[in-house]
């Protein structure tokens, strides 16, 4: 694992790097808003993603580097992940690369899909809406991907279940919003996905 600092319009985002012996893709992942990069379905995620060749990158947004827990606003969210989907660009000489996170992070995923030029996007625990807020929907975040989309979502989660369209399918696992009740079928359909969106591209 290797950890660099990018510098972004917010201030420096911290990047872990976790490397396939062979990477022909490029898996980026965001935490949740109040959340870390040690959640069980991140790191659960990130093994399984490098046993099947793929580079991970762990990126930690310039709000929690600073130490504060409250999220920075969406556009501040999105522009810094842009600027580090840029610099690892570079720096993985143009491999194609997919953009994922859990909860808040799966929401930049998707609404910075198609500026980065990301060939997929993996959703975990996507929250559909605040918990007992149905009409808070954030399904146009999704529906707006034009690349092939997975959602893990957990049977239980209070953040609701999104629905599946053209472009991507839901996975619904034993659980809540953690998703850590049943990592290995987290896992598993991360890895099948990730095998079968990133074979064209090979």
């Amino acid at each position: 694992m290797t950890a660099i600092s990018i510098d972004t319009a917010y201030g420096p985002a911290r990047v872990y790097l976790h490397c396939a012996e062979e990477g022909d893709a490029v898996l980026m992942l965001g935490h949740g808003a109040g959340g870390g990069l040690g959640a069980k379905d991140l790191v659960e995620v990130t093994r399984a993603a490098q046993a099947a060749g793929v580079h991970v990158a762990l990126v930690e947004q310039p709000y929690r580097v600073a130490g504060r827990r409250a999220p920075a606003p969406a556009n501040q969210l999105d522009t810094a992940w842009l600027t580090v989907a840029e610099d690892l660009s570079a720096r993985f000489d143009s491999l194609p690369f997919v953009f994922g996170g859990r909860s808040s992070g799966a929401r930049v995923a998707c609404r910075t899909a198609s500026a980065g030029q990301a060939v997929a996007v993996l959703c975990l625990a996507f929250p559909e809406h605040p918990p007992g807020k149905p009409e808070k929907t954030r399904q146009p975040e999704l529906d707006a991907v034009d690349v092939p989309v997975l959602v893990v979502q957990g049977e239980r989660d209070p953040f609701g279940r999104p629905t599946g369209g053209p472009h991507h399918e839901i996975v619904m696992v034993d659980g809540d919003h953690t998703l850590s009740a049943d990592l290995e079928s987290v896992s598993r359909a991360a890895t099948e996905w990730l095998s079968r969106v990133l074979r064209p591209l090979a």
